[in-house]
This record gives structure tokens, C-alpha cells and sequence, in this order.
């Protein structure tokens, strides 16, 4: 939904579209937060704001935290992005998730907890459809869902593959 580019994903309106005529029963929107552009609040409105203005139907949005290059040089800096992206996305109405990785939230995120209280969506590529590998990070000690195999191509179409109860 939104990229690290600072922008609302251009495909976005299509993608998610495309997930529902297909039949996929729950769609999701993750945004990549852009905070080497600043203003989370606004980024996060403005992705907010272009799916309603174009009636995309989702259930959540989940933010992804991953990428030490797109982030600040400390890890104060970016709790405090995400804090107030995650408060702004909830005082618009919209449930959240976080979707990282042990190897990534450490670098990015140090030890923080802040946001533990949302679902989490992690990534092991390990060929396991379980959560059987999951150890706690970010204070989470269970997760939502794990993403387990990643740049797949299913039907032509590049996928990653993601498991959940």
C-alpha cells in the first residue's frame, strides 16, 4: 500500500481488487513506512485516505519494519516514527499489525516492546508452514502469522507464501 519511497503504492486500488475477484477471503494492505521522509502521520493519512477515496476493501494494515537502509540512524528515532504512525493509523479508525523479522526489528528497532500489543506477522524462510521456529522478540511471544517461503511464482504471478491458523 504505501513504499519506501515516501508514496502510496500506484497498484494498490488494482492489487487489492485483483485479491478479492480471485477469491482470497481476507486482504490485507502492509505499508513500508518512509521514515527517512519524514512526517509519519501524514504518510500514514495519506495512504489511509487513498484507500477510502477508492472504496479498497481491506481488513488491516500491517506495518513492515524491515530494511535498515530506509530507516534513521537511531533506534529512539524510529520507536518514536512508528509510535506515532501506529497512533495516527488508530485514531483513523484502522487495525494494525507488525511485520518483521528477529534479524531485522533488532537493528532497527533495538530491544523495544512499544508495540508488542499488536499482531505479528514474521518472516522465516524455512520452508515450514508452522510456527514451530518462532522465538520472542519485540516482546511479542506468539505470533499471528509467519511468512515462510518468500519470491515464489504462483500462476505467473510472484508470490510469497504465508501461513496462519
Amino acid at each position: 500500500g504505501y513504499q519506501s519511497l515516501g508514496r502510496v503504492d500506484p497498484n494498490v486500488v488494482a492489487t487489492v481488487a485483483n485479491a478479492h475477484a480471485a477469491g482470497i477471503p481476507y486482504v490485507d494492505v502492509y505499508m513500508f513506512p518512509a521514515p527517512k521522509h519524514g512526517n509519519p502521520e501524514g504518510q500514514v493519512q495519506t495512504l489511509v485516505n487513498h484507500l477510502r477515496n477508492n472504496k479498497v476493501k481491506f481488513g488491516m494494515i500491517w506495518f513492515d519494519i524491515e530494511g535498515t537502509q530506509y530507516w534513521l540512524g537511531n533506534c529512539a528515532a524510529n520507536q518514536d516514527f512508528l509510535r506515532r504512525a501506529v497512533n495516527k493509523a488508530k485514531a483513523m479508525g484502522i487495525k494494525i499489525g507488525i511485520y518483521s523479522s528477529a534479524s531485522q526489528w533488532a537493528p532497527i528497532m533495538c530491544g523495544w516492546t512499544g508495540v508488542s500489543g499488536y499482531p505479528l506477522w514474521y518472516a522465516h524462510y524455512d520452508n515450514s508452514p508452522s510456527f514451530s521456529d518462532f522465538r520472542a522478540f519485540g516482546g511479542w511471544t506468539k505470533p499471528a502469522i509467519k511468512q515462510y517461503l518468500g519470491d515464489k511464482t504462483v500462476c505467473n504471478v510472484g508470490v510469497d507464501k504465508n501461513w496462519y491458523p
